[in-house]
């Protein structure tokens, strides 16, 4: 069994009261803030750190761009790997993108995940005046399209010339080459079709975001399908999970989390809740509202390691984790102190 492994997904934006106690949980973003939990996360153990790649999204649409993030963090970290999730492929040319990867992969030390994706926000990327094709299909041929350019550059042994198509290349160099050899892991996410394929053809690892138990099933069989088209089982890619997490060290913390996260919300927040929610924040059951815990870990210590076991019985060996009291850094802590110990 390979080694489980905690990841922080870093809070580069702000999603207040979030419906269904989204994250994080950010009144305002505020920058100086996000740098310092990161580098927190960091000194506390945890095996990666995750950016998100958006142009606009959360509270005032006030996002920290991604790539620009993850540089002054491979400077200002030490021992996490790097990544950005669902890397958007039409934000960068992909010979562009193999020239930043390749140097901040010698600036880290070789930590960089390259988390492959098409990216999924139609209106910033037709905001910026960026290309972004109609279909995930279409979207799909070019973003392999686009690592198969990325590739080839990594891969050349001197100037290339390179035309797959979409992209074109003319005695082109990408030295210095990646830390990492042949070059960075590989990750690819969702279960759409194409995604599947190109993450079984090229992948070294596959995401998922939050879905209950039955439909990770199905995903990982797809996957597992997809794999077997190519000679190759989905053992063979590091499989992970990008989840919500609230953890506190018992029921009456969990409810004041919760309760802060609605009273930075909306006034509609509470009476949009199912009634096992409204009991659980009552104090009129300690039994967690299945909303909640169908999708996202939360819980006390134990609970919270019983539920990734569960998970890590499906082969899941890597968490991204999106704490959800972010940017208090009691859960943070909490984690790194009582729960990542137990599968170390």
């Amino acid at each position: 069994m390979p080694a489980i492994q905690f990841g922080f997904c870093v809070p580069i934006f702000a999603y207040p009261g979030g419906r269904f106690f989204r994250t994080p949980n950010y009144a305002k973003l505020d920058v100086a803030t996000t740098m310092q939990i990161a580098r927190l996360a960091d000194q506390l153990g945890y095996d990666s750190l995750w950016v998100a790649d958006h142009l606009m999204l959360g509270h005032e649409n006030a996002i920290m761009e991604g790539w620009t993030t993850l540089a002054a963090l491979a400077g200002a970290t030490h021992q996490a790997k790097l990544g950005m999730i669902h890397q958007g492929h039409f934000f960068r040319h992909p010979a562009l993108a193999a020239k930043m990867i390749a140097t901040l992969d010698q600036i880290c030390g070789g930590r960089f995940i390259y988390f492959v994706d098409g990216g999924y926000g139609r209106a910033e990327h037709l905001a910026y005046g960026l290309h972004y094709p109609d279909t995930m299909e279409e979207r799909m041929a070019e973003v392999v399209a686009g690592l198969e350019t990325t590739l080839a550059l990594w891969q050349a042994e001197g100037p290339i010339n390179f035309d797959n198509g979409y992209y074109q290349l003319h005695e082109a160099t990408c030295t210095p080459k990646p830390r990492q050899q042949p070059y960075p892991p590989i990750w690819f996410g969702e279960a759409h079709a194409p995604v599947l394929a190109a993450c079984a053809r090229y992948g070294q690892g596959w995401n998922t975001v939050p879905v209950a138990m039955p439909e990770l099933e199905r995903r990982l069989a797809a996957l597992d399908a997809a794999c077997r088209l190519e000679g190759r089982t989905a053992a063979e890619l590091e499989k992970s999970l990008e989840v919500q997490i609230l953890v506190a060290p018992d029921h009456a913390g969990v409810r004041r989390q919760l309760q802060h996260m609605i009273d930075l919300g909306t006034p509609t927040a509470t009476t949009e809740m199912d009634e096992d929610v409204q009991a659980f924040l009552a104090g009129t059951t300690d039994e967690l509202p299945a909303k909640l815990t169908d999708t996202q870990i939360i819980g006390t210590p134990d609970e919270v390691a019983q539920r990734l076991q569960a998970y890590i019985d499906l082969d899941i060996t890597h968490f991204m984790l999106w704490f959800m009291d972010t940017p208090d850094e009691a859960g943070l802590r909490l984690f790194a102190e009582q729960v990542a110990p137990r599968f170390r």
